[in-house]
């Protein structure tokens, strides 16, 4: 026997099932590409997918198609999107935007399967309260991110040209801007 949530999130998503139907056209219609691509969740927003297809990454049984192309089912959409390919057979089609249970009831999903995630070291996570970082956290931090580029440690400026005197101190080819009699009083 079944206990009864169970029973009821399966009669809700029946009724929700009812209401997708409820929400196609009627037999041997069809639906914007646009429109069916959102309503099904293949993108966030309808004005997502009308630019997809104006920028040509939508394509429906191998041609390019317009916001406007009516999908029947059966037809293959592919589309790229972020940097993905998605590759669906149209199994119903739908005007009304459904939720993420029934809309992946109206498409067969042929996509190949996204890249793998880079693994990516967090950037410097310090604790909360913690601070400004000292000199040997940023230090810390140049050497993790000088393994992770590759080099052998952190990329170091260059400093002022040697023999043009503005580190400071005389060089060699500069007088001293103080005479060497004189004391500077410490006050």
């Amino acid at each position: 026997m079944t206990d009864p949530p169970a029973d009821s999130a399966a009669a809700a998503k029946a009724a929700a099932v009812i209401a997708a139907a409820g929400a196609g056209p009627a037999a041997g219609q069809s639906v914007r590409i646009d429109a069916w691509i959102w309503s099904v969740r293949l993108v966030k927003t309808r004005a997502v997918a009308a630019t997809a297809c104006r920028g040509g990454h939508v394509r429906v049984n191998g041609e390019r198609v317009k916001p406007a192309y009516g999908v029947r089912v059966g037809d293959e959409v592919r589309l790229r999107h972020e940097g993905r390919e998605r590759v669906v057979i149209v199994k119903r089609v739908i005007r009304k935007r459904v939720g993420p249970p029934v809309a992946v009831e109206c498409f067969v999903d042929n996509s190949p399967p996204p890249p793998p995630r880079e693994a990516v070291a967090p950037a410097g996570i310090r604790d909360r309260g913690a601070g400004r970082p000292t000199k040997r956290d940023r230090r810390d931090m140049e050497r993790l991110r000088g393994m992770e580029a590759g080099s052998s440690g952190p990329v170091k400026s260059a400093g002022p040209a040697p023999g043009t005197g503005r580190t400071g101190g005389p060089t060699g080819s500069e007088p001293s801007r103080r005479s060497p009699g004189r004391r500077s009083s410490g006050s």
